[in-house]
């Protein structure tokens, strides 16, 4: 048989897929012919195109050929009607003249002045529709014979001979006035132009007097026109202004059922033009010929037709809609009598243009506003470079900047309720303008406030209080005092957004706030007329005015008057506004849960909202995983300047962004937080959010969102470096001729970067949804399963940098035998290296110092295991026990040397309750020394001493970073202000801003309890604050510090005076800036003063312990994690987790020795005070670990230590060692103990 037989004889089938023929014995001459066929069939084909081409060309050739044919008729039909219509109007001239006809082409150049009036108003008429037939508006002899018409057209008017006829034929004479439109918008030869322009402005006044109906009717064209001049005029002037206002005006100053259109007309094509005022010598002059109510009428109505422009219009266009609404802004002050520095008086139709207008052009105002000397031009013309590109802003025009700020008035802005109130009132103004006066009070308020907080954001404090000391009547009725009851604005607002709907629904359930949510990104992503989105756009307006204003009061009201403010108000003294303004606490709580049900929505459904706005910016999760770039292309944007996406506004007002919203209401959550902290008033579990968890795999969902995070951080940190690289060579090559394609490729790779990186965050928010609550709002969360979370960070965080060998041992085996065969440049072993670099000899009575200058060089190195040898002052080895414990005694010695008030560090300072802050005047002190000792301010020896005070600041908090890291209790406590800011330092990009510290009253209390005091009397007090002389300024007090004889620190006192505001030495202190002197005060002792020691601290604090990891506790929480927990010491569970060693380690039987049952005897007979003093006695900190004593590192255990009675027990703290003799009895074993934890006893005693 053959081995290739199949068991069958059919034949194998034959698949032939390349498409060429198999047989080598098909026909050969079929292949020869095959390219001939297909020679002759393309060149046929080729004629065919041709023969179709040429029949295209000829028919072509006949179309133009009788195009022309026909434009060449109609034009010599023309001129000969025009040659007849001429020769009868000369005739006519000579002929009343009594002249012969002696008309020369020179004469086409002049018109004569002495021309008749029409002899009848059908010889008028007639004559214009023989015009209108065959004028040309690009032949100049045409124009003359127009120019010659309206000459005799305008005597005849003055006689008042055609009022009649013109309305009867006012179709024809429209007609008419579009053409002089048109010639007026056209160029035209300079010899006709000025004196057919004259004629034609002369014209249109007296025509819009007779037909104003038909002017306002096409008041676009008319306007068009007259603005084409005035622009034109502006740079080369060629009429005469008085006419050109006579026309601008003519059509406004006549009522009929058409003049709005006219002010529409007027509002959009010439209202926008720059440098009116100049142009006319004062904007007074236009301001008294206009009607300000239709005015503002048009205005509303042009911007509700112009919605979606006004969200997406170019440079041109926004320019333009500066100037009107400065215009609309002198308009109104000037109808209303007022002067520069008075206040405005705000109607409805006033705050609702000026909003939508300001809001159109929040960040170009807001940008421009402040910036005084440009250069001319404004804009850097240096070719490849990316700032020119995007170019620099250009100050805002004199008139424009100088009505804007007369918005920012205390006056206007207080009495704003007040003039809404009353405006509201008014029903013929309510049946007048339905469009406006629809829109509740409370949201045109809303629309106006945030518009201008937006716009004027060096100024937002001072609009916040200025709406904050504003009051609502509460009804019509007056009382005995003659005036209305009032509420203040705070409680107005708070009110009218409990009757929202989305408070309503949002409150009641959390999974309620996401729709709303999508709707508003969509509703500012799409252009809609949905009404349902517009009323939601409205409530959001309320309710994000209403998250402003309360967070300012927030920072400014202390907490008795938090928790004691009225319900009912009644007219009161300035002093007690704050209280007034206080929410109810069940308010507060109802406010509370809308808050967290909103903000929970935002980080949980982060990825959902997102989708809702992938098409203004580009698919987020999808964007970041294509390889295409993403987004607007970079060219594009390089080329334009301008991006192709529109930023999601909520509410409709430009910059309240979603992470606007999402910040504030985080900041807002987290300062009500910190109250029910301080003291409690919210029911047990209140901010808990558990019930939207699987909290049974909450804990490795978050480790691995952890994974994910620092995955896309690393690579962040990639494009980081590279974005720096690309902007210095960028910055190297700008004044390189020859390099500007270079620097446009660069330009390109930096904004895909710069994109990719945006594109990470939005997806890092999207995919961590965890993590971000636990950052943001880490009281969602217990505290233990928080607690637990961040010991399993610091495990990945271990496992992941020692490569798997979290055992310090393990560790440095691993090393060794990793770098066994490396060797630096010096031969050495670079193993060796390593751990030498994490082996430190310290001294006993310079602790703080050896470890600063061994270890500060190790940097975020200090999170690997450390060795540690104590010496004594002659170099000689302590003996004692090191079972890896001897890190535990370093740390908790360096924190007892360098903490101490009384140490010669003076590195931080305590407060009455004698807890811990960095001491404020740190820097200035050392300032002071340098310059006693003679150093020059500035120089490498000034900065250089400068940098290692703050080094050590840095390397302070390292330490306390390592204890955390490790596990390890101190005995610190440190004051709750200062523990506020490692907890808002970690707020992810969205919140960073909000969720970050801010300085407020109540933080005063715990850093100076008499300038709190004194600040509160000032607040509170009812006269005049006036009468105290004070100023924005704050006078620091500087030591020098030296060591006195007996040990202290003392010195001289050297005062300073800084500004709190840029002239603030010039800025008293009144009745209505106090709660922005306050404010600024504390900012200045909270925030400013300690500002290079604080953040020199959090940076060191932050290479060990992540800010985000940080985040997840509060200030109390902090607390605990570094010192233990304050509750009562658990006894039995010190048992269950206590090691025994020598004689006391348990046997077979499981049964304790019996000295170690009296030992547990007289722990439980013992009060919580003494408990804690025998904790500490044994491992240095009185307090427990809050996860229980299974957290203690190392465990608490006890040994024996011989069977002496007298023998005080004694203890190695480095390792939580007690050395217990074997007592006899409970009594003796409690004397001995106490004994001993009373008097300090330690390693040393036996």
């Amino acid at each position: 048989m053959f081995p290739s037989f199949t068991g069958t004889s059919r034949r194998p089938r034959q698949v032939n897929l390349s498409g060429r023929n198999p047989n080598p014995f098909a026909s050969l001459a079929a292949s020869r012919q095959a390219p001939v066929a297909q020679a002759t069939l393309a060149n046929a084909q080729q004629e065919r195109i041709q023969r179709q081409l040429e029949r295209e060309r000829t028919n072509a050739a006949r179309t133009l050929q009788r195009i022309w044919r026909g434009h060449n008729s109609r034009r010599k039909l023309k001129d000969t009607w025009g040659q007849e219509w001429e020769q009868k109007e000369l005739s006519e001239y000579y002929e009343l003249k009594g002249t012969e006809n002696n008309w020369t082409p020179e004469g086409y150049q002049i018109i004569p002045s002495d021309l008749p009036p029409f002899s009848t108003d059908q010889d008028a008429v007639r004559r214009l529709q023989e015009l209108v037939h065959f004028v040309s508006l690009r032949d100049p002899r045409q124009l003359w014979r127009m120019d010659w018409y309206i000459r005799r057209l305008l005597k005849t008017l003055s006689n008042n001979q055609l009022q009649p006829v013109l309305q009867k034929k006012h179709l024809l004479f429209r007609r008419f006035l579009k053409l002089c439109f048109r010639y007026l918008i056209i160029s035209t030869p300079p010899s006709v132009t000025k004196s057919l322009s004259e004629a034609i402005l002369l014209l249109l006044p007296t025509l819009a007097k007779a037909l104003p109906k038909d002017t306002s009717q096409v008041s676009t064209e008319y306007y068009s026109a007259l603005s084409s001049i005035i622009r034109h005029s502006l740079s080369a002037p060629s009429v005469d202004r008085q006419l050109l206002l006579s026309a601008v005006l003519a059509p406004l100053q006549i009522l009929t059922s058409e003049t709005l259109s006219a002010y529409q007309g007027f509002v959009y094509k010439l209202l926008g033009i720059a440098d009116l005022d100049r142009f006319f010598g004062g904007v007074d002059v236009l301001a008294s010929g206009i009607n300000y109510k239709l005015l503002a009428a048009a205005l509303a109505e042009q911007l509700k037709k112009q919605h979606q422009e006004l969200r997406n219009s170019s440079p041109e266009e926004r320019e333009s809609r500066l100037w009107i609404l400065g215009y609309f802004i002198y308009f109104h002050r000037n109808a209303h009598g007022l002067d520069q520095g008075d206040a405005h008086l705000p109607e409805p139709d006033y705050v609702l243009i000026v909003s939508k207008l300001l809001s159109s052009l929040a960040d170009e105002v807001a940008s421009r506003i402040q910036v005084e000397d440009t250069p001319i031009g404004g804009y850097s013309d240096r070719e490849g470079d990316l700032g020119a590109s995007r170019g620099e802003p250009l100050p805002l025009p004199p008139f424009v900047r100088r009505e804007l700020l007369t918005l920012v008035n205390q006056q206007s802005i207080s009495t704003l309720f007040n003039k809404l109130h009353e405006s509201s009132q008014t029903s013929e103004e309510r049946l007048a303008r339905p469009e406006i006066y629809s829109m509740s009070e409370e949201m045109l308020l809303a629309s106006y406030a945030l518009t201008l907080l937006r716009v004027f954001p060096r100024r937002a404090d001072e609009i916040r209080m200025w709406l904050y000391l504003g009051s609502v009547p509460v009804s019509d009725d007056v009382v005995m005092d003659g005036s209305a009851e009032r509420i203040p604005a705070i409680k107005f607002f708070w009110q009218a957004v409990r009757k929202t709907e989305l408070f309503g629904s949002i409150s009641r359930d959390s999974r309620a706030a996401l729709l709303p949510l999508k709707d508003a990104v969509r509703a500012s992503t799409y252009i809609t007329e949905n009404n349902k989105l517009e009323k939601a756009d409205q409530e959001w307006r309320i309710i994000l005015l209403f998250f402003e204003l309360y967070a300012f009061i927030l920072k400014v009201m202390d907490d008795e008057e938090f928790f004691h403010g009225s319900a009912h108000v009644s007219l009161g003294t300035a002093a007690s506004w704050t209280r007034q303004s206080a929410l109810p606490l069940a308010d507060v709580k109802d406010l509370t849960i809308f808050l967290k049900n909103l903000a929970f929505t935002m980080y949980w459904n982060a990825s959902d909202i997102a989708e809702s706005d992938t098409t203004a910016n580009g698919s987020v999760i999808s964007g970041y995983f294509s390889t295409s770039n993403m987004g607007p292309s970079p060219s594009r944007m390089v080329e334009s300047g301008q991006q192709e996406f529109r930023e999601v506004a909520i509410g409709g007002v430009t910059g309240m962004s979603l992470d606007y919203l999402k910040g504030v209401v985080t900041g807002l959550l987290r300062m009500v937080y910190e109250r029910d902290s301080r003291r409690k008033f919210l029911p047990k579990d209140h901010w808990l959010m558990t019930s939207r968890f699987d909290m049974e795999g909450f804990i490795p969902a978050v480790v691995v969102e952890e994974e994910n995070r620092h995955r896309l951080e690393e690579a962040d940190d990639d494009d980081e470096e590279n974005l720096e690289e690309l902007e210095v060579e960028d910055q190297e090559q700008t004044t390189i001729i020859g390099t500007r394609r270079t620097q446009h490729a660069r330009n390109l790779e930096l904004l895909r970067k710069q994109q990719r990186k945006a594109s990470r965050k939005k997806y890092l928010e999207a995919v961590t949804p965890r993590l971000e609550i636990l950052q943001n709002m880490p009281f969602f969360i217990p505290f233990a399963t928080r607690v637990q979370i961040f010991r399993e960070f610091v495990l990945l965080d271990q496992t992941r940098r020692r490569g798997g060998h979290v055992d310090p041992d393990n560790w440095r085996m691993s090393i060794m035998q990793h770098s066994a065969f490396q060797r630096n440049p010096l031969g050495q072993s670079v193993g060796q290296e390593i751990i030498s670099k994490h082996h430190a000899k310290i001294r006993r009575e310079s602790v703080f110092e050896d470890a600063y200058e061994q270890f500060y060089e190790l940097g975020e190195g200090l999170k690997e295991p450390i060795q540690i040898t104590f010496v004594d002052k002659f170099d000689t080895v302590e003996a004692g026990i090191d079972g890896g414990g001897v890190t535990k005694e370093f740390l908790t010695s360096v924190t007892n040397e360098a903490f101490s008030p009384d140490s010669d560090l003076n590195l931080f300072v305590e407060n009455d309750q004698s807890l811990l802050y960095p001491n404020p005047a740190a820097v200035d002190e050392r300032r002071e020394w340098l310059r006693e000792a003679g150093v020059r301010e500035g120089s490498r020896d000034w900065n250089e001493q400068i940098r290692d005070l703050l080094r050590r600041y840095e390397f302070l908090g390292r330490v306390i970073g390592k204890c955390l890291y490790e596990g390890i209790l101190v005995d610190i406590s440190f004051a709750p202000f200062f523990l506020l800011k490692w907890a808002l330092t970690g707020g992810s990009g969205s919140a960073a801003r909000e969720s970050g510290y801010r300085a407020n009253l109540n933080d005063l209390r715990d850093l100076d309890e008499s300038l709190y005091q004194g600040l509160l009397q000032l607040k509170n007090y009812p006269g005049n604050v006036e009468d105290f002389a004070l100023n924005f300024t704050v006078t620091d007090n500087i030591t020098t510090p030296r060591k006195a004889p007996d040990g202290t620190m003392e010195g001289p006192i050297r005062t300073t005076t800084r500004d709190l505001r840029p002239g603030g030495s010039d800025i008293p202190v009144t009745n209505e800036n106090r709660l922005v002197y306050i404010s600024y005060m504390a900012r200045h002792r909270l925030q400013v003063q300690p500002h290079l020691q604080t953040s020199a601290f959090l940076r060191g604090l932050g290479e060990i312990i992540p800010p985000s990891w940080l985040s997840m506790f509060n200030q109390s929480e902090l607390q605990t994690l570094v010192g233990g927990a304050s509750a009562e010491i658990d006894v039995f569970d010190l048992r269950r987790n206590t090691l025994y060693g020598g004689v006391y380690t348990i046997g077979d039987d499981n049964l304790e020795h019996p000295s170690v049952q009296l030992f547990w005897q007289v722990m439980q007979s013992l009060s919580d005070a003494e408990r804690r003093k025998v904790l500490k006695f044994v491992t240095s900190t009185p307090r427990a670990p809050l996860l229980g004593f299974g957290q203690l590192n190392p465990r608490f255990s006890i040994r024996d230590a011989g069977d002496d009675q007298v023998r005080l027990p004694s203890t190695s703290t480095c390792v939580n060692l007690l050395k217990l003799p074997r007592y006899s009895d409970a009594d003796t074993l409690r004397e001995k103990l106490l004994y001993a934890v009373n008097s300090g006893a330690g390693f040393d005693l036996s």
